[in-house]
């Protein structure tokens, strides 16, 4: 193999871990009305009656707001301080 060969498979292989990389993170962060706000690691439907935000996983709060992280897992969101599973 050649040196214009290697350098095209290994830069297509950089190319490749890159974009499979980007597919697999599609973390959420989620917020009540109440202000707690928790991490969701794949998209969910929310009933309606759940009233939540849902947010990029980078986002946070802006200055001079106040929240409370409240992380559980599974499937569900707070409401009133108690956890809804659905």
């Amino acid at each position: 193999m050649n040196t214009r060969a290697k350098l095209f498979v290994l830069a297509f292989s950089g190319l490749s871990l890159v974009a499979i990389s980007s597919l697999s993170a599609s973390a959420r962060i989620v917020c009540n009305e109440d202000g707690d706000c928790w991490h969701v690691h794949e998209d969910f439907a929310f009933p309606p009656g759940a009233h939540v935000e849902i947010h990029p996983d980078n986002w946070h709060w802006k200055e001079g707001e106040r929240g409370a992280w409240k992380e559980h897992e599974g499937r569900g969101y707070w409401h009133g301080g108690q956890w809804q599973a659905f």
